[in-house]
């Protein structure tokens, strides 16, 4: 019924032209420096109520247990949308990655907050925030955010737990970051030196130091005198004062005590007690480290399976899975990029999205919309609704276009995505070209309201996905969300 609604409402003036688009370069996306925010909303806190009550049945209606996943590179815009929903649920859980998520949030008032530890749902006083067992946890890092919160009257304690299990990460793990990256030269990943590839690599061989553990200093000591002995072994210039860092931890085990928690008990029992449970994605499928771009990926499971390992709930207990996709994509680092985007036209939409990382500050690099990688996505983590993010920023293109196959160097055309990291730098995206709608649609707030060609658009990504764009990001504040009828 969806891909008959879409067929009907395609006129036959918004037939797109279809080509095939050669490889891009490899040269650097390079841009100044954007200073100001030009998508900084401007809503008033009683126009945020507002809307946020005309949607408050659609939010309530998502089910006991909804997972919000990045489907591209990252940068989506999760961050925005568990702000919005974690007002309708009791628990807000993150699951795996570390402080190289970044996710951007606004209050009402639209104050900004960067948050990369700290699970979205903080701002909702009502929510318990969940740092579950499949997350990377830097102590000193995490506690400047809690800080910063606490100085703008957000307070995290009693509202935030850490699960036992969760694996640390030292600085020890970034200095280990920065070497290996030294070491590859040409062929670096573009990690943001955050030491989280290292600190799963500490869990992976066994020798890593787990929340837990701080509570028995004796063992936390010698446990991090080895990961350092280790690290000295293998890097030359690696310099790590490691009784500075066990002095200091003692001072801080303390003051993560009242954090600490068996969080697969507490998501279980409350999901068993009927509450309500949002678990926050960082990253996203694109860098999955099983089926993402590898090796250009995170050293996590961000799609649907890593969600269930990272917080101990069951597969079948998920009833929504929200893919977040950008109306055009994003992507920071090394790796292959089909629908990468240079010169003007990539300039212009970097500087409209304001495509800067929240975690590295580095220019983003910029692409049309890849169906075929969104499609893989929703291959991989079933999603059951659509949220397409920063609709807006296409408010000023005369002629936008969607990826949707490839053609492989052997001339075949395809809609699978190709695991083979050299046959993805070669093909040649075939794209659909659509006419842009040329105003400003960051004040809609209904599907009604939306321009024709922006319909259109949205119905297309719709029909090409097979699953329902449900949710449409017009702008950055909490009530810049149409929800599609």
């Amino acid at each position: 019924r969806r891909i008959a609604r879409a067929m009907m409402t395609l006129s036959s003036a918004m037939m797109p032209s279809v080509r095939c688009a050669s490889p891009p370069s490899s040269s650097s996306t390079t841009s100044r420096v954007v200073r100001a925010n030009r998508r900084a909303p401007h809503r008033t806190p009683r126009a945020v109520a507002a809307n946020a009550n005309a949607n408050a049945d659609e939010w309530g209606s998502l089910g006991r247990v909804c997972a919000v996943l990045g489907s591209q590179w990252g940068d989506e815009g999760k961050g925005k949308l568990v702000d919005i929903l974690a007002r309708e649920y009791d628990v807000v859980a993150r699951c795996q990655g570390g402080a190289n998520a970044g996710h951007t949030i606004y209050d009402d008032d639209g104050k900004k907050y960067a948050l990369h530890l700290v699970p979205s749902g903080i701002l909702n006083k009502n929510a318990m925030c969940v740092v579950g067992n499949g997350v990377v946890v830097h102590l000193p890092g995490m506690f400047e955010e809690i800080d910063a919160l606490l100085k703008v009257g957000v307070d995290a304690r009693g509202r935030m737990m850490v699960s036992d299990r969760a694996h640390l990460l030292f600085d020890l793990h970034k200095e280990i970051d920065g070497l290996r990256e030294a070491e590859l030269s040409g062929n670096k990943i573009g990690t943001t030196k955050r030491g989280i590839g290292p600190a799963y690599a500490s869990k992976a061989t066994r020798n890593g130091l787990r929340l837990g553990d701080i509570r028995d200093q004796a063992k936390f000591a010698e446990g991090l005198r080895i990961l350092a002995a280790d690290a000295a072994a293998r890097f030359d210039n690696f310099e790590y004062d490691v009784e500075a860092e066990i002095e200091r931890y003692k001072g801080i085990a303390e003051r993560i005590e009242p954090f600490i928690a068996d969080t697969v008990d507490y998501v279980n029992t409350a999901h068993k007690n009927g509450k309500r449970i949002l678990v926050e994605g960082a990253n996203a499928t694109m860098l999955d480290l099983d089926f993402g771009t590898y090796p250009f990926v995170t050293s996590s499971n961000p799609a649907l399976g890593g969600v269930c390992n990272g917080l101990g709930l069951a597969p079948r207990k998920f009833e929504t899975v929200i893919g977040v996709a950008k109306a055009y994509t994003t992507r920071v680092g090394s790796g292959p990029y089909p629908t990468e985007l240079h010169g003007k036209v990539a300039d212009k939409l970097r500087e409209l999205g304001f495509e800067y990382g929240t975690t590295t500050g580095r220019p983003r690099r910029i692409g049309w919309l890849d169906m075929v990688a969104l499609n893989y996505a929703n291959l991989i983590n079933g999603f059951t609704h659509i949220n397409l993010t920063k609709l807006d920023v296409l408010d000023q293109m005369e002629e936008i276009k969607i990826g949707v196959a490839y053609k492989l160097p052997n001339g075949q055309v395809t809609t699978a995505f190709p695991s083979d990291i050299s046959t993805l730098e070669k093909v040649e995206v075939v794209y659909e070209t659509y006419p842009g709608w040329m105003s400003d649609i960051s004040k809609c707030r209904t599907w009604d309201e939306l321009p024709e060609n922006a319909k259109k658009y949205v119905l297309r990504v719709e029909e090409l996905a097979e699953v329902e764009c449900r949710y449409i990001g017009v702008g950055p504040g909490r009530d810049a969300m149409v929800v599609k009828p």
